[in-house]
C-alpha cells in the first residue's frame, strides 16, 4: 500500500508537517513517491516493465492516478513509455554514467574551491540536516529515501559556495544524478559498505568540509565519487 510519509526535498518536498496536514498529498504524490523509492532502491530494476495491474493493486488505487504518477515519473527521467508497450524503468548506459559522474565532480569541486573555509556557517546547516536524514535512512535500511537524501546532502555541499548558477547547474542534472547514486548504492553495498557505512563516509566529508581544510576536503571528495564507481566497475568485470 502507499506510504503516506512526505516526500524529501529532492522528491519535490519541503513543505511544513502542518501545511500537510491541511494540504495532504494526493494519490498521484503518494503512487509517484512509492514507485520513485521501489527504483532508486533497486526493488525495480533498469529496464524492467511496469505492470499496472500490480501496482493498482499493491498501491491500493485505480489506473488514472498511476498513470499520472506515471507521467510525473517519466518527466522526471526514471521511467520511459513506449505506446503500445508500456512503462518501463530507465537505463543508463556506462556513457551516462561516466558523463554524470564526471560533471557531477567538476561542479562540487568548483563548490569546494570557492565555498572552503566556509564564511557563513549557516550554509552548513542543509547538509547537516541531510545528512541526519541519510542516517536515518540507513539505520532504516531504507535504500530508495536515502538515495534522496544522498542528493540533497550533495547538493547542500554545492550550496556552501553560494553561487545561485553553480546551484542551477547542479540541480539541471538531479534526476540523472538520482539514477546513478542509486545505481552507486547498490554497487557499493555489494562490494564495499553497508548502509551505515556509507552514511558515516557522508559525514567523515562533511566533517573536512566543516574543518576549514580545503586540500584534506578535495582530497576525500576526489574517491568519494565516480571514481569509486570506477573502481566498482573494474570489480564487476572480474567478477563476470
Amino acid at each position: 500500500m502507499i506510504d503516506n510519509t512526505a516526500s524529501g526535498p529532492a522528491a519535490g518536498g519541503g513543505a511544513s508537517p502542518l501545511s500537510s496536514l491541511v494540504h495532504p498529498p494526493s494519490l498521484v504524490t503518494l503512487a509517484a513517491d512509492a514507485i520513485r523509492k521501489k527504483i532508486l532502491s533497486g526493488e525495480y530494476e533498469p529496464g524492467e516493465r511496469l505492470l499496472e495491474e500490480r501496482l493498482t493493486e499493491e498501491l491500493s488505487i485505480s489506473r488514472p492516478p498511476l498513470r499520472e504518477a506515471f507521467r510525473t515519473l517519466e518527466n522526471e527521467g526514471l521511467i520511459v513509455t513506449r505506446p503500445r508497450r508500456g512503462s518501463f524503468v530507465s537505463t543508463l548506459t556506462d556513457k551516462d554514467v561516466y558523463e554524470i559522474l564526471t560533471l557531477r565532480s567538476v561542479l562540487e569541486r568548483m563548490a569546494f574551491e570557492l565555498g572552503i573555509p566556509v564564511k557563513n556557517p549557516a550554509l552548513l546547516e542543509p547538509a547537516r540536516s541531510a545528512l541526519l536524514e541519510m542516517e536515518r535512512c540507513a539505520a532504516e535500511k531504507d535504500r530508495g529515501a536515502l538515495v534522496l537524501a544522498g542528493y540533497n546532502f550533495h547538493y547542500a555541499l554545492v550550496g556552501i559556495a553560494d553561487h545561485q548558477r553553480l546551484n542551477h547547474a547542479y540541480a539541471s542534472v538531479q534526476r540523472q544524478l538520482l539514477l546513478c547514486m542509486a545505481r552507486n548504492l547498490i554497487a557499493r553495498e555489494t562490494f564495499y559498505e553497508d548502509l551505515d557505512h556509507h552514511a558515516a563516509r557522508h559525514r567523515h566529508l562533511l566533517e573536512l568540509v566543516e574543518s576549514g581544510d580545503r586540500d584534506a576536503a578535495l582530497a576525500e571528495l576526489a574517491v568519494h565519487g565516480e571514481r569509486s564507481f570506477e573502481s566498482m566497475a573494474n570489480n564487476s568485470a572480474e567478477t563476470g
